[in-house]
């Protein structure tokens, strides 16, 4: 059986989950914190070279990073696809997975949970409203205008759920969870498509298993209602 360590909440541990729910492969999954609070597991740096999440064990085989991870699942298990056969539609959605963790995660998501969550519960230091209006002001706009001038159907590449669907909405399930909302005037697209993405039976499942701990951490599952 797979076993998928990360957290539950984390837009890059979702994709992988989402990408094994997708495929019907049976996992386990383990919450492993390396950076709150501090305390991994004892083999952690064997399992993480980096020391990030996620990490999957199948088997005796270990493999750390997200995009490895799925990309290695997408191999394993070719049923039910995560990237399409083709070329075109195929480099589409690895450019969506790329954006979503090199600049929706990096420059928006991640210091956004930072100085909402990591901050002030953590670390125990006050958010620092200025980076995040400067986030809110500064680089969304641009992400959310281009996600929206991108969408042209349910799904962001071809006519099925792709690796770019899950890496993109998982970063706005994070973003909502933070209390932000997406604005349907300004957006109707984009806003449209992450509530159907969020509606399907993939993201449900993955969003029930993940609901204690986002409750324990007091975040807002309100959009999911």
């Amino acid at each position: 059986m797979l076993i998928i360590h990360g957290v539950p909440l984390s837009v890059h541990t979702r994709k992988v989950i989402t990408t094994a729910i997708h495929k019907k492969i049976d996992y386990k999954f383990e919450v492993v914190i390396p950076v709150v609070p501090g305390n991994p597991p004892a083999n952690w740096n064997t399992l993480s070279p980096t020391g990030m999440i996620p990490v999957v064990q199948d088997g005796d085989y270990t493999l750390a990073d997200s995009n490895a991870i799925c990309l290695y699942l997408e191999k394993r298990h070719p049923s039910s696809p995560v990237l399409p056969s083709d070329a075109k539609d195929h480099g589409r959605a690895l450019w969506f997975d790329a954006y979503a963790g090199g600049t929706i995660f990096r420059h928006a998501m991640h210091p956004l949970f930072h100085q909402k969550i990591v901050g002030p519960n953590i670390n125990k230091v006050p958010t620092d409203n200025a980076v995040v209006d400067g986030v809110l002001k500064s680089v969304l706009p641009k992400i959310l205008g281009y996600l929206n001038s991108q969408i042209d159907g349910k799904f962001l590449v071809a006519s099925t759920l792709t690796l770019a669907d899950m890496a993109i909405v998982s970063n706005f399930i994070l973003y909502q969870y933070l209390g932000f909302k997406l604005d349907a005037g300004q957006y109707p697209k984009l806003a449209k498509y992450v509530r159907e993405i969020v509606a399907l039976d993939v993201f449900q499942r993955a969003l029930a298993d993940e609901k204690p701990f986002v409750e324990e951490m007091g975040l807002d599952r309100g959009f999911l209602a």
